[in-house]
């Protein structure tokens, strides 16, 4: 005879704190590879460019390296449509230890790849296709990484810990930069040039065992694990999250607009601008974007904390007016920064301070708002979906389209205008989003329909 079932619901908040730190540092770690590939790819285009295009020149091998970064997004959305939906039905943990695998493995393999100058055209066809399987991966990580520390946190302490996803995320690009620097510094453009580049990948090979490492010592999620003992977990989670999630995922990918091409101009094209645009030379780019970056990561991790006191709202609210009124001040004065024997370092340091502190302000809110949108059973699909099908429309595309305009129109505000449209657009889903602070995740329907209730401690055992 069986046993009778004794299981009862848990809320996030009854996961032991060492599981939480866990579940937080296994998911950071998986974003942190994800964004040091990125990283590298960001902070050496032209490089790469030649060795795997054959560019003629450094703005061409930028261009190229950067239509190659918006050819991996546009398969980023395949990735989520598939591992999205598996995440739902066989758990969290088992889909992020094989984005992690897929994504260290395809950046580790073209670091020990063949050149133009070596097979021609085939190491075009090859890079492509890496780049290909990562971002199938990254369809099924940002996601999967956020639902699985937001369905750990407390849900009082969800931002807090929430904003320690983006670290990772600063923290991988941060060590993408600082790599491809310190080998430039160290080996000279010339060893660089001829095989220099490849250690930054290389690098990637340890840093994903790490990884996979961390995800395997952590159990799945309580709400997943709580949604496959009641066996509630959908049979269909892509039929399901497509019929009655659409206009929740349609409301993710307005939301998300903002933070694809504010990263993506910032960390990715804000390097070549400072070359082309402002004379700088030799790792002087890379050193800044730096400088911006540590920045940021002071100050996210307090203000994800913050959005736990004051809501995730007045932030996002916040984000977009920056965005709205600050591009055109702060490229005005990085472009006044520009002096016959150098640039003034105040006024740079100025203008990506307000591109700085505005992007963070998303940055630190996004892992904990996110979530909320959708319900546990289809939570890591519809979250993945939505996020993906933007980023591909709007982030990898970014500093191709900005540096294409600014190179064909001779008009350098142009990143300024891009920054200014997206905050625009994505003012409006802002606005309609309700306020999820101290919101279980349990019983949540959609982002315009949120039934959560506040979380409560479980009553105090009675003596006798």
């Amino acid at each position: 005879m069986a046993a009778p079932d004794t299981h009862e619901p848990r809320t996030e908040s009854s996961a032991e704190p060492t599981a939480v730190r866990k579940a937080v540092a296994g998911s950071a770690m998986g974003n942190c590879i994800e964004w040091y590939d990125f990283g590298v790819f960001g902070f050496m285009p032209a490089i790469l460019g030649q060795t795997f295009f054959n560019a003629g020149s450094t703005s061409e091998g930028a261009l190229a390296t950067f239509a190659l970064l918006a050819v991996t997004f546009v398969i980023r959305p395949f990735g989520s449509f598939v591992l999205g939906p598996l995440g739902d039905k066989l758990g969290r943990q088992k889909v992020l230890a094989l984005t992690v695998l897929l994504m260290s493995g395809s950046t580790f393999a073209i670091g020990l790849l063949p050149t133009w100058d070596q097979i021609g055209m085939w190491a075009a066809v090859l890079v492509i296709l890496l780049r290909g399987l990562q971002g199938f991966s990254a369809g099924g990580e940002y996601g999967g990484a956020a639902t699985f520390i937001a369905e750990y946190a407390p849900p009082k302490r969800r931002g807090f810990f929430g904003s320690w996803l983006e670290f990772g995320t600063l923290v991988g690009f941060f060590l993408g930069a600082t790599t491809v620097t310190l080998c430039t510094i160290i080996l000279g453009d010339a060893a660089m040039q001829q095989w220099g580049w490849r250690i930054p990948f290389l690098i990637a090979g340890p840093l994903g065992l790490v990884g996979l490492w961390l995800r395997t010592k952590v159990e799945d999620t309580p709400l997943f694990k709580d949604l496959a003992g009641e066996h509630k977990v959908a049979k269909s989670p892509l039929r399901e999250l497509l019929t009655t999630n659409w206009k929740s995922i349609l409301h993710l990918i307005g939301l998300v607009i903002l933070l694809n091409v504010g990263d993506w101009i910032l960390l990715g094209y804000i390097e070549t601008y400072l070359k082309d645009q402002l004379g700088l030379e030799g790792n002087v780019p890379l050193l800044i974007i730096m400088g911006v970056i540590l920045a940021m990561l002071i100050v996210i991790v307090p203000i994800g904390a913050l959005s736990d006191r004051i809501g995730r709202k007045p932030l996002l609210i916040a984000c977009c007016a920056g965005f709205i009124a600050l591009p055109i001040p702060a490229f005005s004065l990085m472009e006044a920064s520009k002096t016959g024997d150098g640039v003034n370092g105040m006024l740079l340091a100025g203008g990506l301070a307000m591109l700085g502190g505005c992007l963070v302000l998303f940055l630190a809110v996004v892992a904990s708002t996110l979530p909320a949108m959708f319900p546990t059973r289809v939570r890591y699909g519809a979250f993945s979906i939505g996020y993906n099908v933007s980023t591909a429309a709007f982030a990898g595309t970014a500093p191709y389209i900005v540096g294409s305009l600014v190179d064909s129109t001779g008009n350098t505000m142009w990143p300024a205008f891009y920054l200014m449209g997206a905050a625009a657009i994505a003012a409006v889903p802002v606005l309609m989003l309700p306020e999820t602070n101290g919101l279980s995740l349990r019983g949540v329907v959609s982002s315009r329909q949120p039934t959560a209730k506040p979380a409560t401690p479980p009553p105090a055992p009675v003596a006798g």
